[in-house]
C-alpha cells in the first residue's frame, strides 16, 4: 500500500475512535404529546375565570377533558367569554338558570367540530352547538366581513371572535367579550293558550256563558215564558166564550 493511502486509513481511524457515543446512535422517537386541557388553557389566558368555574359546577370541563382523552374524531371548539363579558349581564342573570339550563348555557359555547379562523369563512349556517333541548340542538350562525372578521351571532347577541387560544387540532379556544344566550333560553316566551269553554255551554258576548235562575239557559227560559203567555191567553178566551153562551140561554 502506498504510504499516502496508509496515511488517509490512519486519520479516518483516529477521527472514528474519537468522535463521540452518541453522535454514533439513531436519535429515538419523540415522547407523544397528550391531548390538550381546556381548564389549563382557560388558565393560562388569565381573563376566564368566571368561564372557568360554570364549566367546573356544571362538570363539562371533565366532560370535554374526557372526550379530548378518548378520541379526537372531528375535535372540538370552545368559545370562551371573558370575566368582562360576564360582568356586563344583568345582575342574577346565571343565579336565575336552573342547574340544567346552567349545563346548556355552557354547551352552547362549545362547538362539536375543530374550526380553525380560516374555516369559518365556509361554515354552513346554522351551526350546530352542543347544547339541545326537546326541538333539538341549539344553533348560531358564524359569517365572517370583508376583513376576514368572524362574527357570532345566536339572534339575541352578536359579538366578533377575538383572541385564539389555542388553534392546534383537535381544540380550538377562541375568546370572546360577551357571552353567547341562546335564545332557547332567554328569549320570549309565547303566551299560554286560554283553556277551551265547558262542554254543553254556550259562550255568550265577552266570552261568559249566560244561565237563568235554575241554571238554564237564556234560550230555553225564554222559550218556557212563551209558552206559558199563549196558555194563559187561551184559558181568557175559553172563559170568555163560556160566558157568552150563558148570556143567551
Amino acid at each position: 500500500m502506498a504510504p499516502r493511502a496508509l496515511l488517509a486509513a490512519a486519520a479516518a481511524a483516529f477521527l472514528a475512535l474519537s468522535l463521540p457515543a452518541v453522535l454514533c446512535q439513531a436519535p429515538g422517537p419523540a415522547s407523544p404529546k397528550g391531548p390538550p386541557n381546556v381548564t389549563a388553557i382557560l388558565e393560562k389566558g388569565g381573563q376566564y375565570a368566571t368561564f372557568i368555574r360554570l364549566m367546573k359546577s356544571t362538570q363539562q370541563d371533565t366532560q370535554l377533558n374526557s372526550q379530548l382523552n378518548n378520541s379526537f374524531g372531528s375535535g372540538y371548539t370552545v368559545f370562551a367569554p371573558t370575566d368582562n363579558a360576564f360582568s356586563s349581564l344583568k345582575p342574577g342573570t346565571l343565579n336565575k338558570l336552573s342547574q340544567q339550563d346552567q349545563v346548556s348555557l355552557v354547551q352552547y359555547h362549545i362547538l362539536p367540530q375543530f374550526y380553525s379562523l380560516d374555516s369559518f369563512e365556509t361554515a354552513s349556517n346554522p351551526v350546530r352547538t352542543q347544547a339541545s333541548g326537546s326541538d333539538g340542538p341549539f344553533s348560531l350562525n358564524i359569517t365572517a366581513d370583508s376583513n376576514s372578521q368572524v362574527n357570532v351571532s345566536t339572534g339575541l347577541v352578536a359579538t366578533r371572535v377575538g383572541t385564539a387560544l389555542s388553534a392546534a387540532p383537535p381544540l380550538a379556544v377562541y375568546s370572546l367579550e360577551k357571552v353567547l344566550l341562546p335564545n332557547e333560553l332567554f328569549g320570549v316566551k309565547p303566551p299560554a293558550s286560554a283553556p277551551p269553554a265547558p262542554a254543553g255551554k254556550k259562550p255568550a258576548k265577552g266570552g261568559s256563558v249566560a244561565e237563568g235562575p235554575t241554571g238554564g239557559s237564556a234560550d230555553s227560559e225564554h222559550t218556557g215564558a212563551a209558552a206559558g203567555g199563549a196558555r194563559v191567553a187561551g184559558w181568557s178566551l175559553a172563559a170568555l166564550v163560556l160566558a157568552a153562551a150563558g148570556s143567551l140561554l
